[in-house]
């Protein structure tokens, strides 16, 4: 292909890239409120469904702004040729080509983030503070930022730097080697996650002696699901939004459960809520969303390396020759569209697995407690109650509310 065909295509997929996920959104918050359906009637008022109407277009004019904000800056780096400008003036140096490499992604790193400091700023303390979400204070999130940046550096740079050395060093036959180390790289975060990512954000507490620790082992017992480990983890400190999660394999295995969960539930919802999350387990969901995800780990590199070596692309982003950092920028915005087609597909099947983990949950303990902890969450995190299909369909990870408690309460 051209070069000057190749930067056609680039600002064709940039704009699909925005125009798309845009008019979802617009397609979500434009479906007007309809009534509150008779299994939500002792939990949602009137106005928790205006609220939740008003937190849902909220956000949309916000991520209006903030993606035309993204696409606009990006749109004039690929059509002015920004992008070859700092790689020519990187190149000016006099390093090497790897070291370059290393200063231009640290650079985009840098400025993007400094550019989108603001929005989440704003996010934070504007927007989820006047719906009531937000407990986090100002230096606790410039403390997670530097915090994030710092593992960006160590991991993230860590990775990087053996991911471009391969390229470098390896040629063509980088994209397997590398496959092989990102496989073994996401097996030890989700062991580790809890033991060593987790606490740099978060304190972990043991679940303290109780009611509640009681009925979740003994549920655990009944349906022969070893656990040695459930933490309580300080959620309220940054959000009044409720969670809980497993992590880790085997005899590592981790329950986490948020302490805003243990405020807002009786002990038989939280019962629901593990039983749920052990019907993951159960069913090998993890298992499964661990080997699809490395298959699609795989299939871009191959791809990325049918690419990686091509000069036409870096021509294509403004540079004077060959560079491997932009060739490795413009395939994350030639295959947006591929990848967003691959997420379609991983939502699909998460959906799936959650009504295979309710199932689960309703037949080892009851499908009404189930039910009534989701409703709770539902109302407490101002979710939309009846979101546009087609919204569903691309970006949902979890089935609508009122479905899975039409599959409950049957």
């Amino acid at each position: 292909m051209e070069t000057q065909s190749l930067s056609y295509l680039l600002v064709g997929v940039l704009t699909f890239g925005f125009v798309v996920p845009l008019f979802l959104e617009y397609l979500q918050v434009s479906l007007p409120s309809s009534k509150i359906p008779d299994t939500l009637a002792e939990y949602l008022s009137v106005d928790k469904l205006a609220e939740s109407k008003s937190y849902q277009r909220t956000n949309f004019y916000f991520k209006a702004v903030t993606s035309s904000f993204t696409f606009l800056v990006t749109l004039l780096c690929v059509t002015q040729g920004w992008f070859g400008a700092i790689d020519i003036w990187i190149a000016g140096f006099g390093y090497s080509p790897f070291i370059n490499s290393l200063l231009f992604f640290g650079l985009i790193f840098v400025v993007s983030d400094v550019l989108s400091l603001p929005f989440d700023y704003y996010s934070t303390f504007v927007i989820e503070e006047k719906f009531g979400f937000n407990k986090t204070t100002v230096h606790t999130f410039f403390l997670d930022k530097l915090k994030a940046y710092a593992l960006s550096l160590v991991v993230g740079g860590g990775l990087l730097l053996i991911f471009l050395w391969l390229i470098h060093a390896m040629g063509p036959q980088f994209w397997w080697q590398f496959w092989l180390l990102a496989g073994v790289f996401m097996v030890l975060v989700n062991v580790g996650y809890t033991a060593w990512i987790l606490p740099l954000f978060n304190t972990l507490t043991p679940l303290a002696e109780g009611e509640v620790r009681s009925k979740l082992l003994h549920y655990a017992a009944k349906v022969n699901f070893s656990i040695q480990h459930i933490f309580v983890m300080d959620g309220s400190r940054r959000s009044a939004k409720a969670n809980a999660f497993f992590s880790g394999f085997g005899k590592q295995k981790k329950v986490v459960l948020y302490d805003t969960l243990l405020e807002q539930h009786p002990p038989e919802e939280l019962v629901a809520v593990l039983a749920h999350e052990i019907g993951h387990y159960k069913k090998r969901h993890l298992k499964w969303s661990m080997l699809i995800s490395l298959i699609q780990v795989g299939t871009l590199l191959f791809l990325l390396g049918q690419v990686v070596f091509s000069e036409t692309m870096s021509l294509a982003l403004g540079g004077s020759s060959w560079s491997v950092h932009l060739n490795i920028l413009g395939f994350t915005m030639l295959f947006a569209p591929l990848t967003m087609i691959l997420g379609i597909g991983m939502n699909w099947l998460s959906r799936k697995h959650e009504f295979e983990a309710d199932q689960y949950a309703k037949e080892t303990y009851g499908g009404k407690p189930l039910a009534e902890a989701l409703k709770t969450l539902s109302v407490k995190t101002l979710s939309t109650i009846h979101p546009h299909p087609w919204y569903v369909f691309v970006n949902y990870s979890h089935p609508p509310l009122l479905q899975r408690l039409q599959r409950l309460e049957e």
